[in-house]
């Protein structure tokens, strides 16, 4: 397909793409370089006929719309399609054609619950090894049922937004103590977004997930392992998670990754009934994790790339994550996001978080300005990438998230 927008050569936001976000309180597509306003669409009569909420596109969030369904998502989709790739309406739909540069991005959706999943089977045998040396990597339940647990909605931030460095008490010495973090690490994920929710005490069926997906986004869930490491026993993460949760500003939706569901790992031993399908729910991502100082910005040095890492392998599939969180009756809400968890894979170079690719600081990494890191420090700049395909000719990108270590507010003097 070829549009009358130029697509500059490596762009991931092709025709083929149309990811979904949110600007300036309304609602915008993303092409080659440029953002096509959708409610300037709808209010100039464009979209006519796709059965899209009225006024959904001019609101701060995109939930209304998703809401809406397949039906609508594929209607509005479609008629995006066809007009951007007819040049007799160019110049009239050019009117609501706008830089991306020129966006102030915001989260595209409203999330009313956030939860975190544990779905690499390369990152928990890694953590099982770096926590329980000597024990069995996995514990008993984790082939069993996607491992999960439920996160702070209200820490979710936009691309781009400064992670102030969290406090809280961890093991130091032998004692307990209180201060900021010295163990701040990233999760490299993959977000996905609920469109159509489901009623308390009425489960989605694991064939009847595509209905209610909306798309997906790129997640850096920050970890403060030190604080996490006290906390975490018996209940799990808290404060070590809650401080902050970057999501991508655009959703690339299950439609245009359609080409690049693929079959996923065989599991075993057999999952249940409930988690058993025969849909390819994996994905063909391509994921990787860049890093730049203060020290190498200030001197115009370019970021580093210190992981790239495939999805392909995830053992647990969204399908099977959507189905388990409302197995027991729990209601989803459109907006709703449940992430991956780390995506990391079995070769060293291939681990989504620090606390594994530099295995709890055995192994530094060596940055261009002379500088080493085991954890994150003030300045340093995370930004994660990710597309989908392994062809450069027909892959859709994923775009990216990033955001800015800043010192602690509860260190002396501040």
């Amino acid at each position: 397909m070829n549009s009358w927008i130029e697509i500059p050569e490596g762009c991931g936001f092709t025709l083929a793409n149309l990811p979904y976000g949110v600007a300036n309180g309304r609602a915008f597509v993303a092409i080659g370089e440029q953002a096509i306003d959708l409610a300037g669409l709808a209010d100039d009569g464009w979209l006519d006929g796709a059965e899209a909420p009225a006024g959904c596109f001019a609101e701060p969030q995109l939930n209304r719309f998703l809401a809406a369904g397949p039906a609508v998502w594929s209607a509005v989709r479609q008629r995006l399609i066809e007009l951007l790739s007819d040049s007799a309406v160019a110049e009239r739909v050019g009117l609501h054609v706008v830089p991306q540069k020129s966006l102030q991005m915001q989260l595209p959706v409203a999330v009313g619950d956030y939860v975190d999943c544990y779905s690499s089977l390369h990152h928990a045998t890694n953590l099982g090894r770096l926590f329980r040396p000597g024990g069995e990597p996995l514990l008993p339940n984790w082939r069993q049922i996607p491992v999960s647990y439920h996160g702070r909605a209200g820490t979710l931030v936009p691309d781009g937004a400064s992670i102030p460095r969290p406090s809280g008490l961890r093991m130091i010495d032998g004692q307990v103590q209180f201060g900021p973090s010295v163990s701040l690490d990233i999760e490299l994920e993959v977000g996905h977004v609920v469109g159509v929710g489901n009623h308390r005490g009425h489960p989605v069926p694991i064939g009847d997930v595509g209905h209610h997906l909306f798309g997906l986004c790129l997640v850096n869930d920050w970890s403060a392992r030190d604080i996490q490491a006290f906390e975490y026993q018996p209940l799990g993460p808290f404060l070590g998670k809650s401080f902050a949760t970057s999501v991508s500003p655009w959703l690339v939706t299950y439609e245009a990754l359609a080409p690049f569901r693929i079959n996923p790992p065989a599991q075993d031993p057999p999952v249940a009934d409930y988690l058993t399908t025969a849909e390819p729910w994996g994905l063909d991502l391509h994921l990787e994790v860049w890093l730049q100082s203060a020290a190498m910005g200030a001197h115009g040095i370019a970021p580093v790339c210190l992981s790239r890492v495939g999805f392909a392998d995830m053992y647990w599939t969204p399908a099977q994550q959507l189905a388990h969180l409302t197995i027991n009756g729990a209601c989803t809400r459109p907006g709703d996001l449940f992430a991956s968890g780390t995506v990391s894979g079995p070769e060293p170079g291939e681990r989504g978080s620090l606390i594994e690719l530099t295995w709890r600081g055995e192994n530094p990494i060596d940055l261009p300005d002379g500088s080493t890191r085991s954890f994150l420090s003030d300045g340093d700049r995370i930004e994660l990438r990710g597309w989908a395909g392994s062809d450069p000719a027909t892959r859709i990108g994923l775009g990216s998230v990033s955001g800015t270590i800043t010192a602690s507010p509860m260190e002396p003097g501040r």
